[in-house]
């Protein structure tokens, strides 16, 4: 008798579940694109007590839900939210930041709920990879979430896959398939150059 498959954990719950094993109280994160903030929880759970972490989302919707998401568990203090483009994040970080975050995660396409008009581009992601590799410490981890079937979203998912596949020595790329999202997992070696 067959055994019915195990069903297949969600890519962004694989995401958390790897970027759990590189975060601790005290560390710095950040959540490139908040959307309606479940990363940005996630990620100040991890990080709390004494850590911090900085996001950064477009439309003041999505500010807004993560911010109530936030206060809703007590851990408001632990974020600082940021009204701008992903493109802006290494930047707008301040510079103790450079060099030194734990963690910074993507999650591409568009706001769940919002206009899906307003999407992640191509230009502005790979602006935003390049700025996330230079906020990375030592050992840190690049999680990115790319949708290919929206508008837009195969041209953003090729563009990723040619950044991820164009890193240097010392950088380590994990990719899990689904049929919709795909999942990237980019490792900083503790060695690398952080400015490849």
């Amino acid at each position: 008798m067959r055994q019915p498959e195990r069903p297949r954990l969600a890519l962004t719950a694989v995401a958390q579940s790897t970027v759990a094993g590189v975060l601790a109280a005290g560390m710095r994160a950040v959540d490139a694109t908040v959307g309606n903030g479940h990363d940005t929880l996630f990620l100040a759970r991890k990080v709390s007590p004494g850590g911090q972490v900085i996001g950064f989302d477009v439309q003041p919707a999505a500010i807004d839900a993560t911010r109530r998401r936030l206060d809703a568990a007590g851990l408001g203090g632990a974020v600082e939210l940021r009204l701008a483009g992903h493109q802006h994040l290494s930047d707008a970080l301040p510079n103790e930041w450079q060099g030194s975050a734990a963690a910074v995660m993507f999650n591409l396409g568009y706001l769940p709920g919002g206009d899906k008009r307003l999407v992640t581009r191509p230009d502005t992601t790979l602006h935003a990879l390049d700025g996330a590799s230079r906020v990375l410490g030592p050992a840190g981890l690049l999680s990115v979430i790319v949708y290919p079937h929206h508008p837009g979203g195969q041209a953003e998912a090729e563009a990723v896959a040619q950044w991820t596949s164009s890193r240097p020595a010392g950088w380590s790329v994990q990719q899990r398939t689904s049929p919709g999202p795909v999942l990237y997992l980019i490792r900083r070696d503790r060695n690398a150059d952080r400015d490849s």
